[in-house]
């Protein structure tokens, strides 16, 4: 019996220094030694454990097992529970010397990249301020008066029909709803709102349904829009043969304008550069060779009437591009599908430094 009470005397001590040690240990390394010396195959437990076997009555040495049992789960629960402490130290202690200011650069170095297509409406942007437009803005779902009947289209035109026109389900006031194939929509709005004098340009998507190297479901557009009592076609041709020359910085590029036909307006035109095609590459400038840019041409009488405008006192032209055309024409980008592809690395050499804003003094193109 008294050496029954012994190994019971023992096991409790080693449960008080073993607790009393764990609770001092200041890293991993101890806390493990201090594991395997109490609770390995070797331990101190397992040692205790060897001497039930000296015992011949059952009743001590279920004794002793339950008390070695207990003392084991206590002091594997402490060794746990200081190890959950020591790694939130360890870690607070990283996250303290290992801070990272999101805010400044890693490198002293500009970061990011500003897509072509958002560098070339601010430089379109900045041509037409120049000249005194003004930004004009429109929803993308658009209602058939607006992108068909109030600029002209007839009932069975074949912009209208299913393969050419997103339509939408719905109607807003009686009007079938769609998404608008042009930013002539923004033209119309603003005449409906706005008296004359009226000098606007209207950069946004627009949706067509059409896909290829040079066409896709959604792309941009940028349009123009002047209303006066005394515009005339000069102003038109001398309005887009300076855009041309400042956007393409090209001050000798041909310009010329070919007779053509849009339901928005009469007369109407289509704009040609000069360029020069030489072993499939496409050089802008003075050349034997002509490259259709954009449309345009006075606004047509009914157009005016349709937005509550009297032709008989006002007219005026319009004029529309494609901003990933232009886009491609004067950074010698050669698929258009690549605007859209969210490649990291395509944007990295075609996109612009963040800082280098295009204007007219300083240069649209840095």
């Amino acid at each position: 019996m008294d050496k029954l009470e012994d190994i019971i005397k023992n096991v409790e001590l080693l449960i008080d220094n073993s607790l009393q040690t764990i609770s001092k240990i200041k890293n991993l390394d101890e806390l493990e030694h201090i594991r395997v010396s109490t609770l390995g195959k070797r331990g101190s437990i397992s040692i205790l454990m060897g001497l039930i076997c000296g015992f011949s009555s059952n009743d001590a040495r279920k004794k002793i097992g339950l008390t070695l049992n207990d003392a084991k789960i206590t002091i594997s629960d402490a060794i746990n529970v200081r190890k959950i402490i020591l790694e939130e130290q360890i870690l607070n202690e990283r996250l303290g010397y290992e801070q990272i200011d999101i805010t400044l650069p890693v490198r002293n170095e500009r970061v990011g990249r500003i897509h072509p297509i958002s560098q070339t409406i601010d430089e379109v942007i900045a041509i037409f301020g120049q000249m005194g437009f003004i930004l004009a803005e429109g929803p993308d779902i658009e209602n058939d008066e607006n992108n068909f009947k109030a600029l002209n289209f007839p009932d069975k035109h074949p912009a209208r029909r299913m393969f050419d026109t997103f339509f939408l389900p719905g109607k807003r006031n009686d009007s079938q709803l769609l998404l608008r194939t042009h930013t002539s929509t923004v033209q119309v709005r603003t005449m409906l709102i706005q008296n004359p004098p009226i000098r606007i340009i209207s950069p946004g998507r627009v949706y067509r349904r059409d896909f290829d190297m040079t066409h896709t479901p959604m792309f941009n557009q940028v349009e123009g829009l002047v209303i006066e009592k005394t515009i005339n076609m000069s102003h038109l041709k001398g309005c887009l043969i300076e855009f041309v020359k400042t956007y393409f910085e090209i001050h000798s590029v041909p310009v010329r304008f070919r007779p053509s036909f849009f339901p928005f307006t009469e007369p109407s035109a289509e704009v040609d550069i000069g360029c020069l095609r030489n072993n499939g590459e496409l050089k802008i400038g003075l050349g034997t060779d002509w490259l259709e840019i954009l449309g345009c041409g006075m606004v047509h009488p009914e157009v005016l009437s349709n937005c509550n405008i009297d032709p008989s006192k006002y007219q005026g032209f319009a004029f529309g591009m494609g901003i990933e055309r232009i886009a491609m024409l004067k950074y010698g980008i050669p698929d258009l599908r690549n605007f859209f592809c969210s490649d990291l690395r395509w944007l990295k050499h075609y996109g612009f430094m963040p800082l280098d804003i295009p204007t007219i003094l300083g240069g649209l193109s840095r």
